[in-house]
């Protein structure tokens, strides 16, 4: 048996409301696997109901890893995550069972397969210097680091001032610092098995409406009273729905306009993720695309 063999892994990404959930109960079921946390905002125990976490009965029917484990006020991170996730990986191959990675959060996807770039400390006036740079950006990186242009659009200034004050600050590519924290990545010699939940976009709006009126009928706006008070720039935040419902517990707005609003920007939430996984079509995601 190969050395790959002995590692396999299921990695089951998409948007949300697509079934990415029952994807992996079924899979876990079928090859007595694990299922691992990939989203972002599950990862919170005070808001079981609002970000959709898998029911009690789900848990009972497989294992279930890092859902709820974070406490609102903590700041919890990618690099965290991906110590967690690493943790639980292990675990499974050292059991002899599979690791089921399922969720929506790209950047954790990211982190998992290609590592963390371990990017030196440099001189912060250099990255104050290309931040500042109102001129071309992708001109100015081309000048210094063909790799990394040839990757990014001249419209991402963000990604682009990050790899010129990476260049510039550090002597090397950021593309380089990437391949080597890609070497020492968990999933470097495993088996990976990708599945792309991508279904139609208006079915996924349809899906994600009646989600979100389900969770106001499980008792969602409960669930937000009874939640601690958090600061407005904490990570738990940014649950979808959860201001809007936080603004007609208040008495800001009526009902049926909070969850007009939640329901709205639910579908914003949709259009990004699709995007940023649509994006990933040459990374081998496009060939596993699994419909449930």
């Amino acid at each position: 048996m190969s050395k790959s063999e002995q590692k396999p892994v299921v990695l089951i990404a998409g948007p949300t409301a697509s079934g990415k959930s029952a994807l992996a109960l079924r899979l876990a079921g079928e090859r007595g696997g694990v299922i691992i946390n990939a989203d972002s905002m599950q990862v919170y125990r005070d808001l079981r109901i609002l970000t959709a976490r898998p029911s009690a009965a789900d848990e009972m029917a497989a294992p279930h890893r890092l859902y709820g484990h974070v406490g609102g006020a903590e700041d919890f991170s990618v690099a965290h995550w991906l110590a967690d996730a690493i943790r639980e990986i292990e675990t499974c191959w050292q059991r002899g069972t599979i690791p089921i990675v399922c969720g929506g959060t790209g950047l954790y996807f990211l982190a998992l397969e290609q590592g963390l770039a371990d990017v030196p400390q440099f001189d912060p006036k250099v990255r104050e210097k290309w931040r500042a740079f109102s001129g071309d950006l992708h001109a100015e990186l081309a000048a210094r680091d063909t790799e990394m242009a040839a990757r990014l659009r001249a419209s991402d200034r963000q990604r682009l001032s990050r790899a010129l004050e990476v260049i510039d600050g550090t002597g090397i590519s950021l593309a380089e610092w990437q391949r080597r924290g890609q070497r020492n990545s968990v999933l470097s010699g495993a088996h990976i098995e990708r599945h792309l939940v991508d279904i139609p976009r208006e079915l996924l709006y349809q899906r994600a409406d009646q989600r979100f009126d389900a969770m106001i009928n499980q008792g969602a706006l409960d669930e937000v009273a009874a939640m601690p008070t958090f600061a407005l720039d904490r990570p738990i935040m940014k649950v979808i729905g959860l201001r809007e419902l936080l603004d007609w517990r208040a008495g800001r707005v009526p009902r049926d306009q909070a969850i007009a609003a939640a329901k709205q920007a639910t579908r914003h939430f949709i259009k990004r993720q699709l995007t940023w996984w649509r994006g990933r079509e040459s990374e081998g995601w496009a060939t596993n695309r699994t419909m449930p």
